[in-house]
């Protein structure tokens, strides 16, 4: 046992060990007797918010073109999977390396083009075809009848309503044009509208959502993907209230002490400010 212990120890401080090293500290950090009483205590639904937070803290890096910080966050993405598969390994029900083998196997068989005997030669739009045909074969086979089985139900709602537009359109369930899906966006907006002055509250967060699902389908409609266009919305928002700020410091004011009135003209002064850098 001590020779275990001893090995185990070696491993852990070998900073070139690799994936073995990672996986060898997840252990020790959920070893019942000597592990962190955080780490223990911890299963598959407490990780899982942790698991959608690093997702987006790697888009952001992406997104700032920050790539030592990007490295940083995909260490911290990757030990997402080393902790769900180290609980999948403790129940019995998976491993790292079945995990591993599971989407190697799935790689080598959605891309017959690369790794088995059918043509390179193909355009983009006939890959994604292929991809998808080969993915409802997949689903058919884990007894996925219905066209929306599969989306996940955890995906961000404005993710998850993108795809669920997209699986129905397949099966023909779409606007035929953007024409018409703007046309329903305005339909929707006035419900809203109607809905502020005469329904209950009930009836305007459901309005509100029916606008919101559609205004995803109008991105679809347009190959926006929804929720990274509202990403780069919230970092420019974020980029030119900051730019309020720093005008109102320089007259030695904050936020609390100015009014809506003079911000709005400040902010004005950010978008041209940003419009005579890019000239």
């Amino acid at each position: 046992m001590a020779d275990v212990l001893i090995n185990a120890d070696t491993l852990i401080n070998d900073e070139n060990a690799g994936i073995e090293r990672l996986l060898e500290i997840m252990r020790r950090l959920r070893d019942p007797k000597t592990g962190c009483p955080w780490d223990i205590e911890q299963d598959f639904d407490t990780i899982a918010p942790y698991t959608i937070e690093e997702a987006y803290e790697v888009a952001d890096a992406i997104e700032r073109r920050d790539w030592p910080e990007l490295e940083g966050e995909l260490g911290d993405l990757l030990l997402q999977s080393v902790y769900h598969t180290a609980i999948g390994e403790e129940q019995g029900l998976f491993s790292f390396q079945s995990v591993v083998r599971n989407i190697s196997n799935k790689m080598v068989a959605r891309h017959p083009h690369v790794f088995g005997d059918e043509n390179r030669e193909k355009s983009a739009e006939q890959q994604t075809a292929d991809w998808e045909a080969i993915k409802a074969t997949e689903r058919a086979g884990k007894e996925q009848k219905g066209a929306l089985d599969g989306v996940a139900v955890g995906l961000p709602s404005l993710l998850r309503a993108y795809k669920l537009q997209k699986r129905a359109a397949r099966v023909g369930f779409d606007w035929p044009d953007t024409g018409e899906v703007i046309a329903k966006i305005a339909e929707e907006a006035e419900e809203l509208v109607e809905a502020r002055d005469t329904l209950t509250e009930t009836e305007q967060f459901e309005e509100y959502g029916d606008l919101v699902f559609v205004m995803a389908n109008l991105g679809r409609h347009l190959g926006i993907e929804p929720e990274a266009a509202l990403r780069a919305a919230n970092a420019k928002f974020t980029r030119r209230f900051e730019g309020v700020e720093a005008k109102l410091k320089e007259l030695g004011k904050t936020p609390d002490q100015s009014d809506l009135a003079e911000m709005d003209g400040l902010w004005d002064a950010v978008k041209r400010d940003e419009k005579a850098e890019k000239t």
